[in-house]
């Protein structure tokens, strides 16, 4: 009897997607010669994308392998371009999400000769100009008009793909050429929601970066002009809601909410109300947290990038930066987000070359902004306040502060930390010059406009001098840094600046015999550091003599001119006050001229460091790609 045509087959173990066996085909090392039939890409660009597939066939051939198969590629290449330029559905949405793949894997081999062998396995030498430039200008006009914000985001994500993959080749050009600035300007503005966004905004820091110090990038010229405010503000909210998801992974690792705030109602106004339905995760160990930490921030840092590009560029970006209220009440406002991230970015730069360039960027943009006299003014103002969750994974911690406050004393509260959970031996001379410079930005804004800050200025005080105390103990290491001088003489003209000028924007009398008596308690370490230095024959002498000659004036009223033990350890916190009061009748501060003085943001003096933040923000491009 003939079996049952219904009985059950054994099936085989594992099923094979039919686009995978066409991969195999494609990419066969043996077959460069194999005829691919037009039924063949018919077939090809209406089966599903299988991504992984792709993926893992193009990374076992290397760069010889893709040029002794450049007849398939080149074929692969130029059909998905024409089913991208004709727009019939599916076939483009498979093209686009081929291509993302295949331009990906070609442009990371490591070719003999980048340029041409690139184009040889995409276009061969011939075609080139006239393929690659009808490509570009096929994913601009999905960009622009595509027929929905998914086709859309799939065209960003191949010209990311490509932008990303040739930084270091010619291939960028065509984009330069083209001028996909309006399109990715488009999509943002038709975009509803941060993550339609991120990736137009990203693309854009990676093209405005490309070889900017060598030749005038059209695109930054495009940032300099570009005024439609409602698009700025969606860019704006996006970066914010990016800057908050960027946090959030530092708070995932170590909940650091200090104890006994309520924890549901806290998060409400920080940004953070989603991890308050859930218990609060558990501490993991200080081995637990090294790598965990190390990996951090997410690749969607690199939108860090694009933000600097804008903010250096661009007022009107500036302006809606700092005043862009929060999307959604209990929600934090997108400079509030940039401040909490930036605060976690300060205490972990140590861990990673990549942590340290993108905490630099946040400096950077930090710079620009205090540099502006309106939007300073703003910060300081009643109308800037806000609750901003700052990081407290590492001590020393900072004062706990309930309630808002203006931006401005977060912004000196991130400077602080800074300066606390950086130090070692080999310092980031750098980083620490940068932030004394935003330090001496604020106080110079508050001292020439008398603005009188309530902050915990004795924090800030502490810090410096703690910093005097730091750099004269490792002197003979610091001395060996590049721009350890320049390092120095910030450090002493910002605590000479406060000292002559502090009447005219501390708060009370209380906060400026508070420096004062810092000033005296911190004396011996001065002169030492006045020595070591070797400062006296230094053109900054003025500004140490101010400190030291202070210190030893009230170090001899407080002494009561006697040998050996220092009164003042008895004395109350009144009768030091009273002392500091009585010597200022007998003390002359000769502050030098220009102590309030700082020089503009310019980038071209952190050439070096953007070109490394470029490379770093090229590979997290790929990281973003990848995780999509």
């Amino acid at each position: 009897m003939e079996p049952s045509p219904l009985t059950q087959q054994s099936r085989p173990e594992s099923f094979q997607p039919k686009i995978v066996r066409l991969y195999e085909a494609l990419f066969r090392e043996d077959e460069e010669d194999y005829d691919l039939s037009e039924g063949f890409w018919q077939e090809f660009f209406l089966l599903r994308p299988d991504a992984t597939s792709l993926k893992r066939i193009l990374g076992y051939l290397d760069a010889d392998d893709l040029l002794h198969l450049q007849t398939h590629s080149q074929q692969l290449f130029l059909r998905a371009v024409s089913r991208v330029k004709h727009g019939a559905p599916p076939s483009d949405e498979v093209a686009l999400d081929t291509l993302t793949v295949f331009l990906g894997a070609v442009l990371s081999k490591r070719y003999t000769n980048p340029s041409s062998d690139v184009i040889s396995v995409l276009t061969g030498l011939r075609d080139a100009d006239a393929v690659m430039s009808d490509f570009v200008a096929s994913l601009d006009a999905i960009i622009r008009n595509g027929r929905n914000m998914e086709i859309r985001q799939k065209a960003v994500q191949t010209a990311l793909s490509i932008t990303a993959g040739a930084y270091q080749t010619g291939l960028i050009s065509y984009f330069t050429h083209r001028d996909l600035f309006p399109a990715l300007m488009k999509c943002v503005q038709d975009s509803d929601s941060s993550a339609q966004i991120l990736r137009p905004f990203f693309l854009l820091g990676l093209l405005v970066n490309y070889n900017k110090f060598e030749f005038q990038n059209p695109y930054r010229l495009r940032l300099d002009d570009f005024v439609n405010d409602s698009t700025i503000r969606k860019i704006v909210a996006c970066f914010g809601s990016t800057c908050s998801s960027a946090r959030n992974k530092y708070v995932a690792v170590q909940d650091d909410l200090p104890e006994g705030w309520n924890l549901g109602a806290t998060l409400s106004y920080i940004g953070l109300g989603v991890l308050a339905a859930g218990s609060r995760p558990s501490t993991p160990t200080a081995e637990e947290v090294i790598p965990l930490f190390s990996a951090l921030p997410g690749s969607e840092a690199g939108i860090l990038l694009s933000t600097y590009e804008f903010t250096n560029a661009n007022k009107l970006f500036c302006f809606n930066l700092v005043t862009l209220p929060s999307q959604t009440k209990g929600e934090a406002s997108a400079l509030s987000s940039f401040l909490s991230l930036t605060s976690y970015l300060f205490q972990h730069a140590h861990r990673s070359l990549r942590s340290s360039l993108y905490t630099y960027l946040s400096l950077f943009i930090l710079h620009i902004l205090v540099e502006d006299q309106t939007l300073v003014k703003r910060m300081c103002g009643e109308e800037s306040k806000t609750m901003v969750r700052l990081c407290r994974q590492r001590q020393p911690y900072l004062p706990i502060v309930r309630g808002s406050r203006p931006v401005i004393s977060v912004i000196l509260d991130i400077m602080i930390d800074g300066i606390n959970h950086n130090l070692r031996r080999k310092l980031d001379a750098e980083f620490y010059i940068l932030c004394l410079g935003v330090i001496l930005r604020v106080i110079s804004f508050l001292s020439r406009s008398r603005f009188r800050l309530a902050y915990h200025w004795s924090e800030l005080w502490r810090t410096l001098l703690s910093f005097f105390r730091f750099l004269t103990t490792y002197a003979n290491d610091i001395k060996t840094l590049p721009k350890y001088a320049e390092l120095v003489d910030d450090l002493v003209n910002l605590v000479a600046l406060s000292l002559s000028d502090g009447e005219a924007f501390l708060p009370d009398s209380a906060a400026y015999d508070d420096l004062f008596y810092k000033i005296v308690e911190t004396g011996e370490v001065l002169t030492k550091f006045r020595d070591a230095f070797e400062l006296s024959s230094h053109a900054n002498s003025s500004s140490i003599d101010i400190l030291v000659n202070v210190s030893s004036h009230y170090y001899a009223l407080l002494e009561g001119n006697e040998k050996g033990k220092v009164k003042s350890k008895n004395l109350s916190p009144r009768e030091v006050s009273k002392v500091i009061k009585q010597g200022y009748e007998t003390l002359s501060i000769q502050a030098k001229e220009g102590l309030d003085h700082w020089d503009r943001f310019r980038e071209a003096d952190y050439k070096a460091i953007l070109k490394k933040v470029a490379r770093v923000a090229v590979e997290d491009a790929k990281a973003l790609i990848d995780e999509k």
